[in-house]
């Protein structure tokens, strides 16, 4: 079993910064892949960046250059950087951890989530 808790959202301008941080219960937490999604209102979950167990990362087109994500596996701890932020980066952050690493940033493949946090970014 592992427990997610996000943190770090918050309200910014248009080209400000963020930093979210998951940190997650298991003490198997360097064995997942772990990732962000988001979700805005009226949208569909989205995969935003991933993190693999060795720290090989992939992101969606959209924030490509723009966010970052890390892991401190000392920590049991995920980080997603966030810079430049536009007003369509606002929506509930949420961290998940999976064990697969397959084509795609796929809501299918994480099995654990966190209770997300907001993000807005206002013009």
């Amino acid at each position: 079993q592992v427990q997610l808790v996000e943190s770090g959202g918050g309200s910014v301008q248009t080209g400000g910064s963020l930093r979210l941080s998951c940190a997650a219960s298991a003490y198997t937490f360097s064995n997942y892949v772990m990732a962000w999604f988001r979700q805005a209102p009226g949208r569909e979950r989205e995969g935003v960046a991933r993190i693999n167990t060795v720290g090989r990362t992939d992101y969606t087109g959209s924030v490509q250059g723009r966010f970052t994500i890390t892991r401190d596996n000392a920590k049991n701890t995920l980080y997603l950087q966030m810079n430049s932020l536009k007003p369509e980066d606002s929506a509930v952050y949420y961290c998940a951890a999976g064990p697969f690493w397959r084509s795609g940033i796929r809501v299918a493949d994480f099995g654990y989530w966190g209770q997300g946090t907001q993000v807005t970014v206002s013009s």
